[in-house]
C-alpha cells in the first residue's frame, strides 16, 4: 500500500470522525436545549405569588411572582435590540418593595431614540418572572464608563453596584415610562440543533464519499 493510499485513507478517516463528532455534538445540544425549555414551561406555568423571602436560584428560576412598591430613580441599561425596531435597550430599574426589600426588575426594552428620556414612574406594582442571568462571557466587554452602558445582564455585579438582593423580576406586563415587557416565553428560544446535526452528518457521508472516489483513483492509477 502506498503512501498516497495510506494518507488518503487517514484523511478521509480523520475528516468523517471530526463531521460525525460535531453532528453528535448537536444531538447533546438538542436535548439539553430541550430540557432547559421544559424547565422553563414548567416555572413560568405555575400561579404568580409575592416575592418569597427565601429564593432558591434552581428552584424558583422562572418563578411567576408579584412585588409592590416604587422604583427608586436607580436605572442600569444594557445594550439591545429588536427586530423590525432595531437598537435599543433593556432598562433595569431598582425596585424598594413595600417590606423594605431592594430588587431588580428587567423592565423591558426602550427603542434607542427614547433611552435618554427620564423615567418618571415610581408606585409600581410588577407581575413578572425570577432570574438569575449572568449573560456575560469572557468576550463581553466591562460597562463603558462614559455611558454606563452594559453589555450583557449580570445578577451579581449589578446587584453590587446599586446594591441590591442579586435577583431579577423580568417584566411580563409594561411597567410604565413607555417601556416594552420582554417577558420570559419558550416561543422566542429556537432550538435548531437537529438541523445543524443533519447537516453535519450529511457533510460526513460526503467526506466518506469523496475519500472512497479519491481510493478508488488512487488504486485505479497504481494498477
Amino acid at each position: 500500500m502506498n503512501v498516497r493510499l495510506i494518507s488518503a485513507l487517514l484523511l478521509g478517516l480523520a475528516g468523517v470522525s471530526l463531521l460525525c463528532g460535531l453532528g453528535v455534538w448537536q444531538v447533546q445540544r438538542m436535548y439539553e436545549k430541550r430540557a432547559q425549555l421544559d424547565e422553563m414551561t414548567a416555572g413560568i406555568s405555575v400561579p404568580a405569588v409575592p416575592v418569597p423571602r427565601l429564593l432558591d436560584p434552581e428552584k424558583d428560576r422562572y418563578r411567576p411572582v408579584t412585588a409592590e412598591g416604587r422604583f427608586t430613580g436607580q436605572h442600569l441599561y444594557v445594550l439591545s435590540g429588536k427586530p423590525m425596531v432595531g437598537a435599543g435597550v433593556q432598562v433595569v430599574s431598582v425596585l424598594e418593595t413595600t417590606d423594605g426589600r431592594r430588587l431588580l426588575v428587567d423592565r423591558g426594552f426602550l427603542a434607542d431614540d427614547d433611552k435618554h428620556k427620564l423615567l418618571t414612574v415610581t408606585d409600581v406594582k410588577v407581575l413578572g418572572n425570577l432570574m438569575w442571568p449572568r449573560d456575560s462571557n469572557q468576550y463581553t466587554p466591562p460597562p463603558d464608563p462614559k455611558t454606563g452602558l452594559w453589555f450583557a445582564r449580570d445578577a451579581e455585579a449589578m446587584s453590587a453596584l446599586l446594591q441590591t438582593e442579586p435577583t431579577f423580576i423580568v417584566a411580563r406586563e409594561p411597567t410604565g415610562d413607555g417601556i416594552e415587557a420582554m417577558p420570559i416565553q419558550t416561543s422566542s428560544i429556537p432550538n435548531d440543533h437537529w438541523g445543524y446535526a443533519i447537516t453535519w452528518f450529511l457533510l460526513a457521508l460526503v467526506w466518506a464519499v469523496m475519500t472512497a472516489a479519491l481510493v478508488w483513483r488512487i488504486r485505479r492509477q497504481r494498477a
